[in-house]
């Protein structure tokens, strides 16, 4: 995600800023426990007999210890809800296809508050408890690993909004003045499905999503049908490249589509809240028509578009205070283009969203620590896009950056690799992850950094991946042995001395000093960041 800008204000003190920026938003694991479990009849824990194997109720994450859910790998998820804006209320019926990676008597959804209905797996009445935020489901006969099993859920029920602790945002199932907004990382599925909630376990999804009319339907990848019916309508999205959970959403309003293709036959397809007009639609319209340049100069960078189409949600809420990169179509806050009320260019936040299409989407962290490998490449996007633009090179915003930030600022406090839940979405993540990513450039060089970035993506492509695998392949790719630029800038919590900001012989192509336009421009950018995290907005 990214961080609504507030520009008109220069401020200092990065230390002091926590848990906020630009792409990824983090909530802690909660939730309502349903009334009363259908468990009567239950043998033992879950409704097995003691000693069979269960599903894990965690994944593994270290982080998020209960995220996501051992013993099974969903491969679709078939989501037809309906919702009315009336009363916020949702009905939805989950069509969940899995294969067993274990025999199992037993597994978990992840599912915050909303009320089970019914539960079958493979056609029959399944047994099962609620525990907070985990629905244990227990099928008639137990599952044999390599099964491939489908598990129908019928739910009700208010979804779910989430908040961080401490901090003034809104996240999750958002019920909006217009209808709604569905936004948030790394919880916001859990509270309008059932779902194994990690970014580890990705998906295809269907949605078939019935609405009162005249609302309408956003979502990820392709618009399959529209389907009125009396005084509603179905409207009928597919995403069928894998996706983690927290990316998939359905948003609900008065929508402005523009379709097209970009100059390399790409389809784009925009959703802009019709009630967004005058100057700051302007601003808006003028961004999202950069979109086939945006991605041509990414493409460059890190390889080929990794999707089928491209596209983007803006509402008009008020109170969406960041962007997400919802796989093929980031939702954006239209903050995004003001300035204490004033229109202004917004063009850096699509670059940043966009980026993440390759790196947290396609990409995904295999553990929720590792969330620079998002955030770097993406704030990164944004110092090429600079450069494009004629603003400034990556080396000098990567210098201004260095400069601006004394060394006894808590800035430098937090390992990358390591950050800690608390400061897991904090500025580090996002501007020393960049400043890792130049680093590394100014010591490989150009073809070596460049090679390294388009092989993370096409080798780790539909997947996950770890700091680890990250720097072996750097050092695989380059040749050389990179443990200490790593440790300097991912494993120290400390600044780095002058001269791991200058480029090495290798790097000799990177520009080393500043003009002075270009350090404005830079220490702008880095103001602009500040602004941002102090006002909330991510």
């Amino acid at each position: 995600m990214e961080a609504c800008m507030g520009k008109s204000s220069r401020g200092r003190g990065w230390g002091l800023i926590a848990g906020i920026v630009a792409t990824a938003l983090v909530i802690v694991a909660g939730g309502v426990a349903q009334a009363k479990p259908n468990d009567r009849h239950a043998k033992g824990p879950h409704g097995c007999v003691p000693g069979e194997p269960t599903g894990a109720p965690g994944i593994g994450d270290e982080y998020y210890p209960n995220y996501g859910n051992g013993g099974y790998d969903v491969a679709q998820y078939d989501l037809d809800v309906a919702y009315d804006p009336a009363n916020d209320h949702l009905d939805g019926k989950a069509t969940i296809a899995a294969t067993a990676t274990q025999s199992v008597c037993s597994f978990n959804f992840d599912l915050v508050g909303l009320d089970i209905r019914k539960i079958k797996v493979d056609g029959k009445k399944a047994r099962w408890t609620r525990d907070e935020h985990e629905l244990t489901v227990t099928p008639k006969r137990s599952l044999e690993r390599g099964n491939d099993f489908e598990v129908v859920v019928r739910y009700g029920g208010l979804p779910s909004e989430f908040t961080i602790p401490g901090l003034p945002i809104r996240t999750g199932f958002m019920a909006t003045p217009e209808g709604a907004t569905v936004a948030g990382q790394p919880e916001v599925a859990a509270g309008w499905f059932p779902v194994n909630d990690h970014p580890l376990d990705k998906a295809a999804y269907d949605f078939e999503v019935t609405v009162p009319q005249p609302y309408e339907v956003a979502a990820n990848g392709f618009l399959r049908d529209v389907d009125e019916h009396g005084n509603r309508t179905t409207w009928e999205w597919e995403a069928s490249e894998p996706m983690a959970s927290y990316l998939a959403t359905i948003d609900i309003g008065f929508w402005d589509v523009t379709t097209g293709t970009t100059a390399d036959g790409l389809p784009v397809y925009d959703a802009v809240s019709s009630n967004i007009t005058g100057g700051l639609r302007d601003q808006i319209d003028s961004s999202l028509a950069r979109q086939g340049e945006i991605l041509g100069v990414l493409s460059d960078a890190f390889g080929a578009y990794p999707f089928s189409t491209v596209g983007a949600i803006i509402p008009n809420q008020d109170d969406l205070r960041f962007a997400l990169e919802t796989q093929t179509r980031p939702v954006y806050s239209k903050l995004f283009w003001l300035d204490d009320g004033v229109p202004v260019n917004g063009d850096g936040v699509v670059v940043h969203e966009l980026a993440h299409q390759w790196y947290g989407d396609d990409v995904a962290v295999a553990r929720w620590k590792d969330i620079w490998l998002n955030e770097g490449p993406a704030t990164y996007a944004e110092w090429l896009w600079a450069e494009h633009e004629g603003q400034a090179t990556p080396q000098e915003i990567f210098e201004a950056t260095y400069d601006a930030i004394p060394a006894d600022d808590p800035f430098w406090l937090v390992e990358v690799a390591d950050p800690g839940v608390e400061n897991l979405f904090d500025n580090q993540s996002y501007v020393r992850g960049a400043m890792t990513l130049q680093a590394l450039r100014n010591e490989v060089g150009d073809g070596s950094f460049f090679a390294i970035m388009r092989e993370w993506a096409a080798s780790k492509s539909g997947g996950n991946g770890t700091t680890e695998e990250f720097m072996a392949l750097a050092e695989d790719v380059s040749g050389q042995q990179l443990d200490d630029l790593f440790d300097v800038w991912l494993f120290t919590a400390s600044k780095p001395p002058p001269s791991a900001v200058q480029p090495s012989a290798a790097g000799r192509a990177v520009r080393p000093t500043i003009a002075q336009p270009a350090r404005e421009y830079a220490e702008g950018w880095l103001a602009d960041v500040q602004e941002r995290l102090r006002l909330g907005r991510y």
